[in-house]
C-alpha cells in the first residue's frame, strides 16, 4: 500500500520547475508593463502546478496499465511498481485535472471565457500523452506538446491574463515563452535519453527512440542553445537587463556536459534535476531583470 512519501514521489516534485518557471516570466513581463495582476498569477501558478501533477500521475497509470513501465530505470512509479492500484493513480491525476480546471475557471470568469477551451485544450494534451489508444507521447510527439504547452501557453497565457494586451508585449512573451519550452523539452529529451532501451522494448516510439541515442544527445545540446538565444530576443525587445537570464547555462552547463559525455541509464538521472533548475534559473533571472528594468 502506498504511504504518502510514495505519492509525493509519484507525484514527480523535480519536474514542478517546468510548471514554475512559465508564469514566473510570464508574471516578469506583466510587471515590465507595469501590468502585473498578483491574484491573477497565482492562479495562474496553481493551474500549472495543478496540471504538471496530474500530467505526472496520468502518465504513471497510463505507463503502468501498458506495462511500459514494468522495468524501471528513472524515478518510483505507483502502478509500475505495484505500490498503488491503476484506480487510485487515475483519482490522483483527476483530482489534480480538478483543482486546475476551478483555478482556471476563476482565471477565465475574471478574464475571458475562451480561456475555458484553451483549458480544456491543455487538460486533453495532458492525458493524451500517454493515456487513450494511440498516445502521441508514444510517436515522438511529446517535445512539440511540452513546447507548446509549458512553454508558449503558459507564459503567453500568463501574460496576457494580467495585460490583456499584445504588441511588444505580445511578443516579449511569445520570445520567453521559446526559451522556457526549450528547457521544458530538454527534461523530456533527458528522461527519453534515458529510457531509449525499455521504450524501445515496450514500442514506446518517442523521439528519442526514433533519433537514436547520438542524436538526441546533440538535440538537447541544441534545445539548450535555443534557450540561451531566447534570452537574447527577449532582451531585444525588452530591456538588456534580461541578459541576467544567461546565468542560467551554469547548471546548463553541467547537464549538457554529462549527456555528451556518453552518461547512460541511472547516470542520467541527475541531469533532469539540473535541467529543471537550469529553466528555473532562466525564469527567475531573466524575470529579476524585467522586474529591476
Amino acid at each position: 500500500m502506498a504511504t504518502p512519501a510514495h505519492w509525493i514521489a509519484g507525484a514527480r516534485l523535480r519536474t514542478l520547475p517546468a510548471a514554475v518557471a512559465p508564469v514566473l516570466v510570464g508574471t516578469a513581463i506583466a510587471v515590465y508593463d507595469d501590468s502585473a495582476v498578483w491574484w491573477k498569477a497565482l492562479l495562474a501558478l496553481v493551474v500549472s502546478l495543478a496540471l504538471q501533477v496530474a500530467v505526472n500521475y496520468a502518465n504513471d497509470y497510463s505507463d503502468g496499465i501498458r506495462g511500459t513501465d514494468d522495468e524501471r530505470v528513472g524515478p518510483l512509479r505507483l502502478v509500475g511498481s505495484g505500490l498503488a492500484t491503476p484506480a487510485a493513480v487515475k483519482r490522483a491525476a483527476f483530482l489534480a485535472f480538478g483543482v486546475a480546471g476551478v483555478a482556471g475557471l476563476a482565471i477565465a470568469a475574471t478574464t475571458s471565457w475562451w480561456l475555458v477551451a484553451l483549458g480544456a485544450a491543455c487538460v486533453l494534451a495532458a492525458w493524451f500523452y500517454t493515456g487513450g489508444s494511440k498516445p502521441y507521447g508514444y510517436l515522438g510527439l511529446g517535445e512539440v506538446m511540452v513546447f507548446v504547452f509549458f512553454g508558449l501557453v503558459a507564459v503567453v497565457g500568463t501574460t496576457w491574463v494580467q495585460t490583456e494586451s499584445w504588441g511588444t508585449i505580445g511578443w516579449a512573451s511569445v520570445v520567453a515563452g521559446a526559451g522556457v519550452g526549450a528547457l521544458a523539452c530538454a527534461i523530456l529529451v533527458a528522461n527519453n535519453l534515458r529510457d531509449i532501451p525499455t521504450d524501445t522494448l515496450a514500442e514506446k516510439m518517442t523521439l528519442a527512440v526514433r533519433l537514436g541515442d547520438a542524436r538526441t544527445r546533440k538535440f538537447y545540446a541544441l534545445l539548450v542553445l535555443a534557450s540561451a538565444a531566447a534570452v537574447v530576443g527577449l532582451a531585444a525587445l525588452t530591456t538588456w537587463w534580461a541578459l541576467l537570464g544567461l546565468g542560467f547555462l551554469l547548471p546548463a552547463a553541467r547537464a549538457t556536459k554529462i549527456v555528451l559525455g556518453g552518461a547512460r541509464g541511472p547516470a542520467l538521472i541527475p541531469v533532469l534535476q539540473q535541467t529543471g533548475i537550469a529553466e528555473l534559473g532562466w525564469a527567475v533571472l531573466a524575470g529579476l531583470g524585467l522586474v529591476v528594468a
